[in-house]
């Protein structure tokens, strides 16, 4: 992994007021954790934070979600009762994506190259028999 910091497991909550939600964490995670914020700003639709190198927490508009996941039992755009979701760097986003169906995940949003969100970043994102919200990232 060229020595790159690895988020193995991060939270992201997906928000509806992105702007209210980053104004609260960003003023809140750097005086209570000393975390950095490391991407995006009260624009959106993305920002996270880290603390020594590792990520603690990352917004993403749930409107801009719903352009890759699909909702619990259902295929399409993701939810509104979709309020989290779990977030892993995994070597392989194919490898890491048939493993979880073989599992017996449920398939959220096949995995695809997202320019969009970085030059080499490929998703999938799958639920676990819970309904969770889990995205396998690789870039």
């Amino acid at each position: 992994m060229n020595g790159a910091p690895m988020d193995a497991l991060h939270t992201r909550l997906l928000v509806a007021r992105f702007g209210d939600a980053f104004r609260f964490y960003d003023a809140l995670l750097p005086a209570l954790l000393g975390a950095t914020r490391t991407r995006g700003g009260v624009e959106g639709p993305y920002a996270s934070w880290d603390v020594d190198g590792q990520g603690v927490l990352a917004l993403f508009d749930r409107a801009a979600t719903a352009a890759t996941a699909a909702p619990a039992g259902a295929a399409g755009p993701a939810g509104p009762d979709d309020r989290t979701m779990l977030v892993s760097r995994v070597p392989d986003v194919d490898t890491a994506y048939a493993a979880c169906l073989a599992r017996g995940a449920a398939p959220a949003g096949p995995p695809a190259d997202r320019p969009e969100w970085g030059p080499t970043l490929r998703s999938a994102q799958v639920r676990d028999p819970e309904g969770n919200l889990w995205e396998l990232q690789s870039y």
